[in-house]
């Protein structure tokens, strides 16, 4: 084999390694929530169960927990954010990529500045801040406080300064308003990337456990995470065989989701960085 073949033989090599460490715990849940509690303790490491308890692992989960109320309030609360999301990203998008303006170079630094403060670090302002409106314990206490996305913003801005000129010059030669651009012009041809934007939103909000766990206190409003918490904390216990299966449940939307919007997804992402 010549090392021109050996190179990339040798970088498929360790994405696939590397693709296998991080899948590792997911196919470990997939197999204890297929396992009987004697199984899931056994010292050696068994992937696939002598005896499937698939039935009573998953209706336990079910039976014990309203996962489908978690599931829909995860549904509210990422596709509400995502919505918002984009109403806001793209005309701030268009505006910092084709508009000139005195400061436009100063508000993208901010915009840069703002994807590195983490959401933990204004946790307790935003608390005290919708405790004072009375907004906690309320999907828009899991809503409102995401409505900005700063990398959302950024990942747009990058996709418009691929867009030609000519196309928003011609736009306007025809009379259409600025805001009319963005949303007739700039967000067909920004597709792929809100698809990426969107994996990123949803699985983010999805997953997010910090932000719930301070803002709400009914479970009718606990997100999947949230949800799972509450289970293990007060039904599953150590009975890892229905928490794994809950567990399961609660990601499958996100890796369904994402199957199907794969090809978008890497669109998006090399478009964004062709400038």
């Amino acid at each position: 084999m010549t090392a021109r073949h050996l190179l990339p033989a040798l970088r498929h090599a360790a994405l696939l390694s590397a693709g296998f460490v991080v899948l590792l715990p997911f196919f470990w849940m997939i197999a204890t929530s297929l396992k009987p509690p004697a199984e899931i303790f056994l010292s050696e490491i068994r992937w696939w169960p002598e005896t499937l308890h698939v039935r009573e692992n998953y209706a336990a989960a079910l039976e014990k927990a309203p996962l489908g109320r978690y599931l829909l309030n995860g549904l509210i609360v990422t596709v509400s954010i995502f919505v918002l999301q984009v109403m806001v990203a793209l005309p701030a998008a268009y505006a910092l990529a084709k508009l000139r303006f005195p400061g436009r170079g100063m508000l993208f630094v901010l915009v840069l500045f703002g994807i590195l403060i983490p959401p933990q670090a204004i946790a307790v302002p935003l608390f005290l801040l919708f405790h004072q409106l009375g907004l906690l314990d309320s999907y828009a206490a899991l809503v409102l406080p995401f409505t900005i996305s700063v990398f959302g913003i950024f990942l747009m801005r990058q996709f418009f300064m691929t867009v030609p000129d000519d196309l928003v010059d011609a736009a306007r030669m025809d009379g259409i308003s600025e805001f009319g651009i963005v949303w007739t012009v700039m967000l067909p041809t920004a597709i792929p990337a809100v698809t990426a934007f969107g994996i990123f939103s949803v699985v983010s909000h999805w997953n997010d456990y910090f932000w719930p766990l301070i803002a709400v206190n009914s479970e009718t409003l606990f997100t999947p995470p949230l949800g799972v918490a509450a289970f293990r904390n007060e039904e599953a216990g150590t009975d890892y065989g229905p928490l794994m299966a809950a567990a399961t449940i609660v990601i499958a939307p996100l890796v369904i989701a994402f199957l199907l919007a794969q090809r978008r997804f890497i669109e998006g992402i090399a478009l964004t960085g062709m400038k």
